[in-house]
Parts: structure tokens; C-alpha cells; sequence
């Protein structure tokens, strides 16, 4: 079973630097998926409410025999319940779904700047932080401006904020303010959905290291520093995103990688989705 390192949060949290994404997998699917994450020696899941899939991540964790100490689990606060109310009541929700008395990581979902509710909701969070009913608390797609206001306003640092990261969109702006202030960068879609595995430098890396193109990009993002939760139902390529410990990239592939970065989107820009 591969040992993953964990990334020391800010709060003094342990969160595993590679954990198990369940993005657009039916909930009759995750459980399956999960029990072969967690049988492969994964320890942290990334779930959320709008993925409506917590139930079957929770029932995959019952089932599973591993000790809840041992897990890292996360859920996100979707768009429609941003406000201090309905985010403590959909926090409640999320845990009965799950089936647990607390979560290791709570992320607010998406900003929605239009909505201007972001700063209320993360007091939201904090409320449910001090009550230790999740371990740490941050956000997912902030951009620096977000950030900041956040910060300011609160004076409570998140401790991950979880945004689209991959060779052709490097978010290199976003992950400096995140090194200066000590957030944990998480990385979704790691590998653009695959639209990164065809390039040419991905290609020879990996054949460089007799491993799949997916393997290197995977080793990029741990070298960065990045926290990366990749996501696939099928049990074979679940144990081979988790088998990257064993090789390292040169600084000559590091380089070669870095220059991919083309502003590729997959997903909404943070600071017009509403």
C-alpha cells in the first residue's frame, strides 16, 4: 500500500497531498469507486454537496472497516445556500448524507462575487470550525481579490483553497499569494480532463520514466507543492494515480511542464460564475 505525504494545513491539520475526487460520478457508482480508493491506500475523499454524491461516499467509508482517524474527508457548501443560515443548515445536511458526526475539511464552493455573500458564509464556517465539527475550514475557485477581502474581513486565513490547476491553466499568480499566507493549494481537475495528455513534453516525460502520461503530470503537481485529488471509477487506473512516489521529474521536465501554461479553462472563470 503506497504511503501518500501529508501536507501539514495551516491550523496544524494533516491533509494527505494526493486524495480521491468523486466529480460527476453518480452516487449508485461512488461507493464502488470509493471502496476501490480505499482499498488501493487512498485516505482523503473529496466530495460535495453539489456532486450529489456524499450519501455513497459515506456509505463506501461504513463499509470500508478503515478507522474514521485515519480518513480525511471533504465536502464543499454549494451555491445556493451562501448566507450564514443556510450554510450552517446545509453544513447539517452534508453530514447527515455522510453519515458522520464531523468532516475534516469544509470548502465554500464557488465565491459568486455578484452575490456578495462569500464573507458572510465563511463566518458561517468559522462557527462551525469553533464547534469542531469539521477540523479546518477554506475555500475552493477564490481568486487572489477574493483572498483578500476574506482575510481582511474576518482575519481567519483559509486553510486550502482548491481551485482548477493543471500544465495548461498554472495559476502561478494565484499560488504565490497562497504561498505568501500560507494556503494549501488544491488542485482539481489535474489533468484538464485529459486535455494535457497528448502534449508533446507530457508524452516524452513520461516515456522518459516508463510511466503514463497522466503519472507525470500527477509528479508535476507533487513536486509544485500542490494537493491533488484525480478522479476515475475504473480500479485500475485508481491504483495508478496513486502509484507516483516512485519516480521524480527533473528540473530540466519541471521546466518543460511549466511551459504549457496557455490559460486553459475547463471549468467557469471564478469571477464571472454566478
Amino acid at each position: 500500500m503506497t504511503s501518500v505525504p501529508n501536507v501539514t494545513l495551516n491550523n496544524g491539520s494533516a491533509m494527505p497531498q494526493l486524495g480521491f475526487g468523486v466529480f460527476q460520478v453518480p452516487d449508485d457508482e461512488t461507493t464502488a469507486a470509493v471502496a476501490a480508493a480505499l482499498e488501493a491506500g487512498y485516505r482523503s475523499i473529496d466530495t460535495a454537496a453539489a456532486y450529489g454524491n456524499e450519501r455513497g461516499v459515506g456509505r463506501a467509508v461504513a463499509d470500508s472497516g478503515v478507522p474514521r482517524e485515519e480518513l480525511f474527508l471533504t465536502t464543499k457548501l454549494w451555491n445556493d445556500d451562501h448566507g450564514h443560515d443556510r450554510a450552517v443548515a446545509a453544513f447539517d445536511a452534508s453530514l447527515d448524507k455522510l453519515g458522520l458526526d464531523h468532516v475534516d475539511l469544509y470548502l465554500i464552493h464557488w465565491p459568486l462575487p455578484a452575490r456578495d455573500l462569500y464573507v458572510e458564509t465563511y463566518r458561517a464556517l468559522e462557527e462551525i470550525l469553533a464547534g469542531g465539527r469539521t477540523r479546518a475550514i477554506g475555500v475552493s475557485n477564490f481568486q487572489v481579490p477574493h483572498l483578500r477581502r476574506l482575510i481582511d474581513e474576518t482575519g481567519i486565513v483559509p486553510a486550502v483553497n482548491q481551485i482548477e490547476l493543471h500544465p495548461g491553466l498554472q495559476q502561478k499568480e494565484l499560488r504565490a499569494f497562497h504561498a505568501e499566507h500560507g494556503i494549501a493549494t488544491e488542485a482539481w481537475s489535474p489533468l484538464a480532463q485529459g486535455a494535457v495528455l497528448e502534449d508533446e513534453a507530457v508524452v516524452r516525460i513520461a516515456e522518459a520514466h516508463g510511466v503514463t502520461p497522466a503519472q507525470a503530470v500527477l509528479r508535476w503537481h507533487l513536486q509544485l507543492g500542490n494537493i491533488v485529488i484525480p478522479k476515475s471509477v475504473t480500479p485500475a487506473r485508481i491504483r495508478q494515480n496513486l502509484d507516483v512516489f516512485g519516480f521524480e521529474l527533473s528540473d530540466a521536465e519541471m521546466d518543460a511542464v511549466a511551459g504549457l501554461d496557455r490559460g486553459l479553462r475547463t471549468g467557469p472563470d471564478p469571477d464571472t460564475f454566478n
